[in-house]
């Protein structure tokens, strides 16, 4: 019986603590004083604690024992029975017959196994006694009376049964079988739960076998997969490479599933910043186990596939690391001056004659110099670009190779190279082989010397070529002393930030010169992104060949040249166009060498490299110059920065010019205040929106305290100096206005960041928006109670009624509590509220008491109206040319307090916040427009390049290590998608895909096999030289694209750059957009082919302003024409005169060659598919509808060439212009 609690604890050696104790609670016991009744038993934790703690020991105990006692019933059972087994008479009552199913039943569990033994104790009885011996006197003994007896004696409810025999435990194990047939019983649910849980308990040690086998089977797999991976003679693995090979694989295969997929993503890894923490056997199989521990058989065997695949891309890894470090030295050899950079035409040249004096076996596996990637996109030849593959140099062929082998070989040591020179020592001869193939390059690009000297004045780096000693000097020495060297490609090589945009301006250019004049001096020199051949070029702009159309010239803008230097501020300079990094270099080198170069060859080019590579103490000391400018003016642009946030205190984002201007004129006493004048004048001229808006940007701010120190008298640097220390003293902060600006600064910085980081969406801005104005409510503000809101500029869609304006204000983002009554609500002009005023004057407005006001529209209609109380604040937004674009407005109604009134403060910081919220809607414009952009590039490539097999964009996030998000995914099927949630690639945990990485680094492409695939990754960079996005290009297992396929992706990729330039360069504050097509100034076409259709019209336009009378010479000599070159020149005059088909015009061939003339090329040079004058018709074109491009190419007849691409690229032109229209006039009535 179970013991009283009380007797329980005494019994256990417990008291109960008595009021006051120290291990009672002090604020109950105080409650308790005075109180007759006991504490509640329920206040003593530790007590209970204690008591149950000895109550669960004795239960345990008891438990043990029980347990313990029928374990040992149990095994002496299994011994009685091992030593009397069951008697096999039993089984005679074994029946599944259903009728009699009961009462054996019953007979078996309830009456014979006391029946039985009784019996058996009678009949022993009558034995004992001689009952049944005949000659005995008749016994008195009873048998009914015995039996009787024993029955009673034994009643099962009343006594302990006596140990069951052989036959009764037969009976008992009969009973059992026999309940189970019997439905609803407990023995049947019993069998049954047995029975389940033998089966379970069967299948799990089964599946538990197959487990065990198949991770014995994985280990095995593993093992071997280990021996392929093991790097060195240690027999380990870097565990950074393991990892970054298994976090990798979900972004290259779709069957793996999405739970796996996800748990290999959130998996929290242990950042390896380096190799040398590395995993044994046994480590290396339970780390990859550990991952595909769950994975299915054949989910294992493609990890397992994908991870051998990565152990060779590893081993070919390290092959190429010790290139790269080879190159690595190299590059610090070859650094005479210690300035990080070498000169980039040198090195070209180098590479050029290194190729030239090779065999032709080692050429195979070279990359060819004078083709994209060694040089860049910009320096190609348009002609070369869009013509024919006639200047392709095809590969040597087995033939050749075999014919040519010992001329190779002689040709070797005649340069002084030995085949199986490993040294590559060198020596330097006359190669009489290779002069006609320098002569025809030097004949083909006359004027090139003019053309460089423009490209990079002052540098004498430019065209140079190499002396006989290796020394630089003047071309005409070159040409005299070492005719067997080849010339520079003439190029006009830009900065990687420069476009490649040809003649586009508008109306408000800084340049003030008509667009004839414009057209007729442009020079071949400057007219084109490239080569242009000055002499054929000047016949055919004679004055006699000119348009007279003044209207139609005009729409055609400035030249190319003239925009080029009008941006030439804003991208890299020409010094770092002209040199080489280390990254750069590297890159260079490894992408020459190929993936298939043996290495004496790489060590000969290395050796050729450092001993032909000189420099003269005049360039050393020229280059060294330069790098310290370049550092001066970087180290200035920081300080002037440091210098505007100083200044800036609330993080307003710019600063008031009068109050600048005030400032300054205390400089020196005010006895610079003419300087002052002078610099402010031509910032004005520099920025005219600073007549209209006097708000000064950072870089607005710089650019004036350059101009204030050009003026000044003395050394630039110390005027910037003295400006510096002046202002830096003149704009003192006391601690506490210090750490305000800290703070909010940090905010406001965190506004940026989520544009940066957020792949190109505005959740994560809206967010950093809100959060910023609650956090400086809640620590500057008092703990305001604010509603904010964000309403952003649309065109109204619907029809003009009467007051309700052309735009409208949606509210696209608020706080939460706001959201049900404002979010993607519309204001409209003729409805109450004071955004519009806000929208149209460009100015903050306060309204410190909206009850009072009269004219506040309030979205929340169901607010009583005596609750209608707070202050209103409404500031514009405004884009880089200080247009306004959408409101930020704030309130405070839902605050009760009776100070709710914005301080002025306050109101600075939020006119900050509304700056970096539209900084940041703008650059996520920007890059949502360059997506849309590249995206439309794409679908024009791949039904030209059918040998790509996947394009992958990624933007590059400016963190630190420059992590790529992956943002577009494209296929050769037609599948096509930007990420709405990109994954983020970071390189720790890419080891792998490095190449991505070191793409980033070196702003050059960067050609690698991965995972035996053929990948081409190729930057595009902004307007300072910065990686802004990676296009990652599979090609399969093709080592190069064919010809042509290689001509359009390179065509692809210089008008995406193209394009993605001119779009951030719209982003930008110092000019308005320049335009070329009518359609982009009267119509304002926005989609996002219609950049990079212009683009390429620009190339064409130069292209066949490039053709003449002598360029259709054997055109016109033709009697008849191949039928596919006249429907060509019919489409292009169909194009420029509808009225002409079906004439004899252009339908008979000696009428329509007359055409050809100088007359023709202008006029082709001057058509806007998109003029509203011009009318085009697609049914006219038939002639070259469906007309393969292989064909035109067959024809090797370039103008054939430029003229079929010019008609195709009007006709996209003229389709986008026209789809913007219908769009447009296709407006939803109500």
């Amino acid at each position: 019986m179970a013991a009283h609690p009380e007797e329980s604890a005494e019994s256990a050696g417990l008291q109960y603590p008595k009021p006051g104790h120290e291990d009672g609670a002090a604020t109950e016991m105080g409650s308790n004083q005075g109180n007759d009744e006991l504490p509640c038993l329920g206040n003593y934790a530790s007590w209970k604690e204690c008591f149950y703690e000895k109550v669960q020991q004795r239960c345990l105990s008891l438990q043990e024992t029980k347990a313990s006692v029928i374990g040992a019933q149990k095994a002496e059972e299994k011994k009685i029975e091992k030593r009397e087994p069951c008697d096999s008479l039993a089984r005679e009552w074994y029946s599944e017959e259903r009728e009699t199913l009961d009462t054996r039943i019953y007979l078996l569990d309830k009456l014979l196994p006391t029946l039985i033994p009784g019996v058996e104790n009678l009949l022993m009885e009558v034995e004992r006694k001689h009952v049944l011996v005949s000659d005995k006197d008749p016994s008195t003994f009873d048998p009914i009376n015995y039996l009787a007896e024993y029955l009673m004696r034994h009643n099962p409810l009343y006594s302990v049964s006596t140990k069951p025999g052989p036959y009764v435990r037969g009976m008992r194990v009969v009973a059992e079988e026999l309940k189970s047939l019997m439905g609803g019983t407990t023995s049947e649910r019993l069998v049954k739960m047995k029975s389940e849980a033998k089966e379970k308990r069967e299948a799990r040690e089964e599946m538990e076998r197959k487990k065990a086998e198949e991770r014995e089977m994985r280990k095995e797999t593993l093992a071997a997969l280990f021996k392929e991976w093991t790097v060195d003679g240690k027999h380990r693995i870097p565990m950074a490479l393991v990892q970054s090979a298994l976090r990798s694989f979900p972004d290259v295969t779709d069957s793996i599933p999405e739970k796996l997929r996800k748990a290999i993503q959130d998996r929290k890894l242990k950042i390896l910043n380096t190799l040398e923490e590395t995993l044994k056997l046994d480590e290396f199989t339970e780390f990859v186990l550990s991952y595909t521990e769950h994975v299915s058989s054949d989910t294992f065997q493609e990890i397992m596939k994908y991870l051998h695949q990565c152990g060779e891309d590893f081993q070919e890894a390290k092959e190429r690391a010790l290139w790269r470090q080879n190159f690595t030295d190299l590059f610090q050899d070859c650094d005479y001056g210690k300035v990080g950079v070498l000169d980039r035409q040198k090195i070209l040249a180098l590479l050029r004659e290194f190729y030239d004096r090779s065999p032709v076996a080692d050429k195979r596996e070279l990359w060819n110099p004078r083709q994209w990637p060694i040089i860049k996109l910009q320096e190609i030849d348009l002609v070369d670009l869009w013509g024919g593959l006639d200047d392709q140099a095809a590969e040597p062929s087995d033939a050749e190779v075999s014919k040519e082998g010992e001329d190779a070989v002689s040709e070797v040591k005649g340069t002084g190279f030995e085949a199986g020179d490993l040294d590559g020592d060198t020596t330097h001869s006359e190669e009489p082989s290779s002069q006609e193939d320098i002569q025809t390059e030097k004949e083909a690009e006359p004027g090139s010397a003019e053309r460089q000297d423009e490209a990079f004045p002052g540098s004498t780096s430019d065209g140079y070529n190499l002396s006989r000693d290796g020394e630089a000097g003047p071309e005409k020495q070159v040409e005299e002393e070492e005719p067997s060297l080849g010339r520079e490609p003439e190029v006009e090589v830009k900065s990687e930030g420069d476009t490649d945009v040809a003649d586009m301006d508008v109306t408000g250019s800084e340049h003030g010169a008509p667009a004839a004049e414009a057209v007729e001096e442009t020079p071949a020199g400057k007219g084109s992104f490239s080569r242009q051949h000055s002499s054929q070029f000047d016949q055919q702009t004679s004055s006699e060949t000119r348009l007279q159309d003044d209207n139609l010239l005009h729409e055609q803008g400035p030249s190319m040249a003239q925009i080029q230097n009008h941006r030439a501020p804003c991208t890299q300079s020409s010094f770092g166009a002209s040199c080489l990094t280390q990254p750069q270099f590297v890159q260079l080198m490894e992408t020459f060498v190929g993936q298939d170069s043996s290495l004496p060859t790489v060590k000969r080019l290395t050796a050729f490299i450092k001993e032909e590579y000189k420099q003269t103490e005049e360039e050393k000391m020229e280059q060294l110059e330069k790098v310290h400018h370049m550092a001066r003016a970087a180290q200035r642009k920081l300080l002037l920065e440091a210098l505007f946030e100083k200044w800036d205190s609330n993080g307003h984002g710019f600063l008031d010019l009068e109050e600048v201007d005030a400032v300054l004129s205390k400089f020196m006493g005010g006895m610079k205040k003419e300087a002052l004048m002078k610099a402010k004048a031509h910032l004005c001229s520099r920025y005219p929106q600073l007549s209209r808006v006097e708000m000064v940007s950072p870089k607005v701010f710089q650019t004036f305290l350059e101009l204030i120190a050009s003026e000044l008298t003395g050394n630039e640097d110390e005027s910037i100096d003295n400006l510096v220390r002046f202002l830096t003293t003149s704009v003192e902060q006391s601690h506490r206005e210090s750490l305000q600006s800290l703070t909010r600064r940090k905010w406001l910085q965190d506004i940026q960041q989520a544009a940066e980081t957020g792949g190109a969406r505005m959740e994560s801005v809206y967010k950093a928006v809100l959060k910023a104005i609650s956090q400086d409510a809640e620590a500057h503000g008092g703990n305001k109670k604010i509603s904010a809101y964000i309403a952003l500029l649309e065109e109204n869609q619907l029809p003009a009624e009467q007051g309700q304006g052309q735009v409208l204000l949606r509210y696209v983002a608020c706080t939460a509590d706001d959201a049900p009554h404002v979010l993607n609500q519309t204001l409209h002009r003729h409805m109450k509220g004071i955004s519009f005023a806000a929208v149209d004057e460009g100015k903050p407005i306060h309204v410190p008491r909206v009850q009072l006001h009269g004219n506040i529209h309030f979205w929340n209609s169901e607010r009583p109206v005596e609750e209608r109380k707070g202050s209103l604040l409404v500031l514009p937004l405004y884009d880089a040319r200080w247009r306004v674009f959408g409101i930020l407005g704030l309130d405070t109604l839902r605050d009760q307090c009776d100070k709710t009134i914005f301080l002025t403060h306050e109101i600075i910081f939020y006119q900050g916040v509304s700056h970096a919220f539209s900084k940041a809607y703008h650059h996520i414009c920007t890059r949502e427009n360059v997506l849309q952009m590249a995206l439309y590039a794409l679908g024009w490539l791949y039904p030209r390049t059918p040998s790509i097999h996947t394009v992958t964009m990624y933007l590059v996030e400016p963190a630190k290590d420059k992590a790529l998000c992956k943002m577009i995914t494209t296929d050769n099927t037609g599948q096509k998608e930007i990420h709405s949630s990109p994954a983020l690639l970071l390189r720790e945990e890419n080891l792998l895909r490095d190449y991505l990485f070191r793409c980033t680094d070196s702003l050059e492409a960067a050609l690698t096999a991965v995972r035996g695939e053929q990948h081409i990754a190729v930057p595009l960079h902004d307007l300072s030289g910065q990686a802004l996005g990676i296009f990652d290009i599979s090609i399969g297992h093709h080592k190069k694209l064919p010809p042509q396929e290689q001509k359009d992706l390179q065509k692809m990729l210089k008008m995406v750059q193209a394009a993605c330039l001119e779009i951030l360069w719209r982003s930008l504050e110092e000019t308005e957009p320049t335009y070329v097509l009518e359609a982009e100034r009267v119509a304002k076409v926005r989609h996002p082919g219609f950049l990079f259709q212009r683009f390429m019209l620009q190339d064409l336009r130069q292209c066949v302003r490039k053709l003449g009378a002598e360029s259709f010479a054997g055109v016109k000599s033709c009697a008849e024409p191949p039928a596919l070159l006249h429907d060509i020149i019919k489409a292009v005059l169909l194009l420029l005169h509808p009225d002409w088909k079906g004439s004899e015009e252009i339908e008979n061939w000696s009428q329509c060659k007359l055409k050809l003339d100088d007359n023709l090329i202008q006029e082709i040079y001057c058509f806007d598919p998109t003029a509203a004058s011009v009318q085009i018709q697609a049914e006219l074109l038939d002639c070259i509808t469906g007309v393969p491009r292989a064909a035109v190419w067959q024809q090797g007849c370039a103008p054939a060439e430029f003229l079929y691409h010019w008609v195709h690229t009007c006709l996209a032109l003229a389709e986008i212009t026209g789809s913007e229209k219908t769009q447009r006039s296709e407006k939803p009535h109500p």
